[in-house]
């Protein structure tokens, strides 16, 4: 069936009062950079209600699967244009719709709404006149008012009729950006890919920080974390990724700090680090994947004494899961099967067997004082790496580098 648009419905967008026209902007905006590779073939015209991509010929179904990951829309669907005026062609186009889209023996309804009201027929009298044609033209039909299989939607506007019968979920959420920007501190694991989406479900822009430990952590181990990234950027178009170099750190801490609070003060320089990132590029917040009570590092008394080095807001999307929502929601986003691939990250290497789990704020800043935390810090921000990765992009052969690196 070829469609001449696709109509999008903002959702959560309603509730956002006289910021709604920003938030439509910047929706726009989102879809027009999901669509780079399309966008010169289609018009996108944002209106107060909903927003129209005419396709001007151009195949419905790769548009939709792009749509499907854009935050801020909640429906969408597959619409054909027809002439107002030829109401006999209306029925024809929709019988032929129904005939694509509708098994046989399924329920139905028409559901007309007109916003041309200089139209001759009014909603109830076009959903009869369509209802009609279509029970005669199709007999194996039964209409059905409460839950049909399907519906026909029919909008009568002034510069046509506009027919649909598919409403396909979107992603929900806010457009992302519209929450402002952050850092998230990405891992090799599954709870913080996850935290970062749901972070830009709910309109936050955010740019990856990455510690990385070589020759103590692969360049494989890199790359995962890169791939990671890359796996959600169809939400987004494309993410920064910063890459921290942080063996030097790991080393003096290994070194100097006592065995029980060698984790602790990890954490501490890490977030030192990142705070220091974020406020070079104006992040508002920092981002994490941290769930209550799962690691020695995530009891609270943990996070108190981590989150003394800083005082910009630390935001942690999956604080209160179990293992098994987190699990499911990398599952559906498709970053579990990453997560899990066995390359060590630098948050396991160095790690003590018995960790500290609720060690004391004033400890950790006196055991602190043993390394040079300035110019410690100084030679990691000198040594970062940024890169910009963007939908599409690969960095790892998952198969072949996981039998390289375990050989």
């Amino acid at each position: 069936m070829e469609y001449s648009e696709i109509m999008v419905r903002y959702g959560e967008l309603s509730t956002k009062g006289k910021n709604r026209r920003a938030f439509i902007g910047r929706l726009q905006g989102n879809i027009v950079k999901a669509l780079h590779q399309y966008v010169d073939q289609l018009t996108i015209r944002p209106k107060r209600d909903r927003l129209h991509i005419e396709l001007n010929g151009t195949d419905a179904e790769p548009i939709m699967d792009v749509l499907s990951h854009v935050f801020g829309i909640q429906t969408f669907s597959p619409s054909i244009k027809v002439d107002k005026d030829d109401l006999d062609h209306v029925k024809q186009v929709a019988l032929e719709l129904v005939n694509a889209t509708v098994p046989a023996g399924s329920t139905f309804k028409v559901q007309t709404k007109r916003a041309d009201k200089q139209f001759p027929l009014d909603t109830y009298g076009m959903d009869r006149e369509m209802g009609d044609f279509l029970t005669d033209a199709r007999p194996d039909l039964q209409v059905q008012m409460k839950r049909p299989d399907a519906t026909l939607r029919v909008e009568v506007r002034v510069d046509g009729i506009y027919l649909s019968t598919e409403t396909i979920q979107g992603a929900g959420g806010l457009p992302v950006g519209t929450a402002g920007h952050a850092t998230m501190m990405l891992s090799g694991g599954i709870d913080s890919p996850v935290a970062a989406y749901l972070a830009l479900k709910r309109g936050v822009d955010i740019e990856m920080v990455h510690f990385f430990s070589p020759p103590y952590t692969s360049e494989n181990a890199l790359n995962k974390a890169k791939q990671l990234t890359a796996k959600l950027t169809p939400y987004v178009g494309r993410i920064n990724f910063i890459q921290v170099p942080f063996t030097h750190i790991q080393e003096e801490i290994k070194a100097k700090v006592p065995e029980g609070y060698l984790m602790t003060i990890q954490r501490r320089l890490m977030l030192r680090l990142t705070e220091a990132i974020s406020e070079q590029r104006g992040d508002l917040a920092i981002f994490n994947g941290e769930s209550v009570g799962q690691v020695a590092s995530q009891t609270l008394s943990s996070m108190a004494a981590i989150n003394d080095v800083t005082t910009m807001p630390i935001v942690r999307p999956v604080a209160t899961m179990d293992k098994t929502e987190i699990i499911a929601q990398a599952e559906n986003i498709d970053t579990y099967e990453l997560s899990i691939m066995p390359f060590e990250d630098c948050c396991t290497i160095f790690a003590p067997p018995s960790p500290k789990t609720q060690p004391k704020m004033d400890k950790a800043r006196y055991y602190e004082t043993f390394i040079d935390v300035d110019a410690l810090m100084k030679e990691a921000l000198d040594g970062i790496g940024v890169t910009e990765i963007k939908v599409g992009d690969e960095y790892m052969n998952q198969q072949q580098d996981i039998i390289a690196e375990l050989l």
